[in-house]
């Protein structure tokens, strides 16, 4: 590996001006000796993309997408260019972040001695709570079709301060290597929004590659600021989580996903929340998706 292998950074605006511009301050505040920015802008309303390349000039570049491709689309768009641009390494970055000066400087230090790297996310903490742990990447269950987020909640002790393996990186900071990108493919844009990461990492595994969590990088998260209307953001988080197990497991594992949806966690989120009519009409749409549907392959470059 080079000295300061070059970076692109791929960061996604939809409708998010004031979130992008104060994520882009900070990245520009971060400085690493090669590090490209890739704005994807998801067609926001008001030409936000005009008024961020007004501010930002040559800091970035400007990619208009004519629709809303949603996280997977968007993202893949970015990751394009970044290979056009011959980056050795694509950073996923959501906009709705602040990162640490020296951050992309410890990821890069500290993927440098892993082999077989699929990729690696940074410690995330809540935007606003400075100490308590958004994410450190997550592990994922085949059989229960739920994905978690490894010490979310939790108030940082030094708890989280070793490198280590994870089922997946987080996508709000997810450091890949070209090389991975071009050996596993592009994020599954079936998923639209949420699982997508997920479901990259595990292929990624299953190509023999592996994901970790960097400690020394620090990034703040201004959680679900850019998550859809909550009936939508259920339907699709549910619904995807199935499509995952669909597509990543057996049919076993789809059969007790879907018991532990219908007769465990869709019950007991009721019990505790009566008056969420709205979530429960969701995610019953999700299981009738499925009953129609049939996932659609793996995507390529």
């Amino acid at each position: 590996m080079s000295k300061n292998p070059s970076v692109t950074t791929v960061i996604l605006n939809w409708n998010g001006l004031a979130d992008t511009r104060e994520c882009l301050q900070s990245v520009r505040a971060a400085p690493y000796p090669d590090n490209r920015i890739v704005v994807v802008d998801n067609s926001s309303r008001d030409d936000e993309a005009s008024a961020l390349q007004a501010e930002f000039g040559d800091l970035i570049e400007i990619i208009r997408l004519p629709e809303n491709r949603g996280f997977a689309g968007g993202a893949n768009a970015g990751i394009k260019r970044a290979l056009e641009l011959g980056a050795e390494y694509v950073l996923l970055l959501n906009n709705d972040t602040v990162v640490d000066p020296a951050f992309l400087t410890q990821l890069i230090e500290g993927v440098r001695d892993l082999p077989k790297l699929a990729a690696a996310c940074s410690r995330t903490y809540f935007y606003g709570e400075p100490r308590t742990i958004y994410s450190t990447g997550g592990s994922v269950s085949l059989w229960r079709g739920v994905a978690t987020q490894i010490g979310r909640g939790e108030k940082d002790e030094g708890q989280f301060d070793k490198r280590a393996r994870r089922d997946y990186a987080d996508g709000v900071c997810m450091l890949i290597p070209a090389a991975a990108i071009r050996q596993v493919g592009l994020l599954d844009e079936e998923y639209f929004a949420y699982w997508e990461e997920t479901d990259w990492c595990v292929r990624a595994r299953e190509a023999g590659l592996r994901c970790y969590y960097i400690p020394q990088a620090r990034i703040w998260h201004k959680a679900a600021r850019s998550q859809l209307p909550d009936a939508k953001f259920h339907y699709l988080y549910r619904r995807n989580a199935l499509l995952f197990v669909r597509k990543r497991g057996s049919g076993l594992q789809l059969a007790t996903a879907i018991a532990m949806q219908a007769f465990v966690y869709a019950p007991l989120y009721f019990i505790k929340n009566p008056t969420k009519i709205a979530r429960a009409a969701a995610e019953v749409r999700a299981l009738f998706w499925h009953a129609r549907n049939q996932p659609k392959g793996r995507p390529l470059i």
